[in-house]
């Protein structure tokens, strides 16, 4: 299992190919709040295959959370992945105390 974040830009799919895909496929969105039920249900699912560390289960249940957080950003007009530039841009300005678990919170 690595133990480092590790950056790999060779993907295929985008925000946008991933909501056109799914819209074509599921229809337009009539509610985002659905689609975070959903990513909800997902991420219990991640957390089962967590438990079982069934590495094949969580790639596929981490990309069903990352597909439904990218279709909903888009309902409200967000980019994802320039949301989480902003984001870490704020994270990286702020003092942070360890939980010793590999997480923390800002102080």
């Amino acid at each position: 299992m690595k133990k480092h974040c590790e950056n790999n830009n060779a993907r295929t799919e985008s925000q946008q190919s991933i909501c056109a895909w799914a819209e074509e496929t599921f229809g337009p969105v009539t509610d985002p709040k659905a689609l975070w039920d959903r990513a909800m249900l997902e991420m219990h699912e991640l957390g089962d295959a967590i438990d079982q560390r069934d590495l094949s289960e969580i790639g596929k249940e981490a990309a069903d959370v990352m597909i439904l957080l990218y279709r909903l950003m888009d309902q409200f007009g967000l980019e994802l992945g320039a949301q989480c530039d902003e984001k870490m841009a704020i994270n990286r300005s702020r003092n942070w105390q360890s939980k010793g678990d590999g997480t923390g919170s800002h102080i």
